[in-house]
């Protein structure tokens, strides 16, 4: 389904689950939590990392029992997933949209485990029926990406250029999500500009990322923006290397080099928490549907801005993104004419 669709606020789901809930609130002392990563591994600086940040705060502050699983690849997914399942613990989540038929598949295999997924919709029928144990995580990345392109556009403006570019890492829908809105927030702020887009078919290998953004470089683009996990990493240092603006993703990568212009930020470790905390707290689960994060509800957001930007476009940026938490601009989740 559709994100549109989907997207139920954080709020109004916690509320139709409650009304659902039948089990006892789970003791912390004695819930055990496991995560499964995606292939990118803990050391992504992004997406996995966050998850597993918002794993630790868990077991910091609601005194769960933790357990990572690595994959190295997409054979690890069942495994990793049915081995926490045979091991007693009550919350399995999932990182990475690659991984969402291997857990609906899992999740229908051990029905008393309860399971969620980042980046996952809950709504999708495989294997003939919805999940009532699977919950899924999902995110506005369109709306951050938005906000981080119409950035994008008024630097290339100000800078004479008339190109922005995306590196992908495999177009699955969050990341197609991603860059629909940085194309449609770059043309927001310069209409003439041309958007590049190009697929590293690859969320690990920084080369990849670092080849396909150094083409586009080559092609005129300002700025670069890197949504490909690890990989991208290499996009970053390419828009470095050549004077240009990167884009960092999911985690605000400010840090990676001084040519970082801002990150789209995707609060991976707040919905990880949020999950555990409803069950271990709340007595809440949203089986069968989805925990949208949102601008609005602080899901998605800017990171730091350079401080090499003009004060003027940052308070244009500012302003903008503060129309999109308040929902006065209708941001796309597919790229126009084909795109991305």
């Amino acid at each position: 389904m559709a994100l549109a669709c989907a997207a139920l606020s954080i709020v109004a789901l916690t509320a139709v689950a409650a009304s659902q809930a039948k089990s006892s609130k789970p003791a912390a002392v004695n819930y055990k939590v496991g995560l499964v990563t995606d292939i990118g591994g803990l050391n992504d600086r992004g997406f996995n990392h966050l998850a597993y940040v918002g794993l630790q705060r868990a077991a910091a502050q609601l005194g769960v029992q933790v357990k990572v699983l690595t994959s190295t690849g997409a054979n690890d997914y069942v495994p990793n997933l049915s081995s926490l399942a045979k091991d007693g613990y009550n919350l399995i989540i999932g990182v990475g949209f690659l991984q969402e038929q291997a857990i609906q598949q899992v999740a229908k295999a051990f029905p008393n485990t309860k399971f969620a997924g980042v980046d996952m919709n809950a709504e999708t029928d495989f294997q003939g029926g919805i999940s009532k144990n699977f919950e899924g995580l999902i995110f506005a990345e369109n709306e951050v990406g938005y906000e981080v392109g119409y950035l994008a556009g008024l630097e290339a403006k100000r800078l004479g250029k008339t190109a922005v570019s995306s590196v992908g890492g495999i177009p699955v829908p969050p990341v197609v999500r991603y860059i629909a809105g940085f194309q449609a927030g770059a043309k927001a702020a310069f209409p003439g500009v041309k958007t590049l887009n190009g697929y590293s078919q690859d969320f690990v290998a920084q080369d990849k990322c670092k080849n396909v953004a150094l083409s586009q470089l080559a092609q005129g683009s300002a700025v670069v923006f890197q949504v490909a996990g690890g990989c991208g990493l290499g996009a970053l240092d390419a828009a470095k290397e050549k004077g240009a603006w990167g884009i960092g993703v999911d985690a605000d990568q400010y840090y990676v080099n001084n040519r970082v212009l801002t990150s789209a930020q995707k609060k991976v470790d707040v919905a990880v928490y949020t999950s555990i905390l409803n069950q271990v707290k709340r007595n809440v689960f949203a089986g069968g549907s989805n925990l949208l994060f949102n601008a609005k509800n602080g899901g998605v957001g800017l990171g730091k801005i350079n401080a090499g930007v003009p004060a003027a476009e940052v308070a244009k940026t500012k302003a903008v993104a503060w129309q999109v938490h308040q929902g006065k601009v209708m941001v796309p989740t597919t790229c126009a004419n084909k795109g991305c």
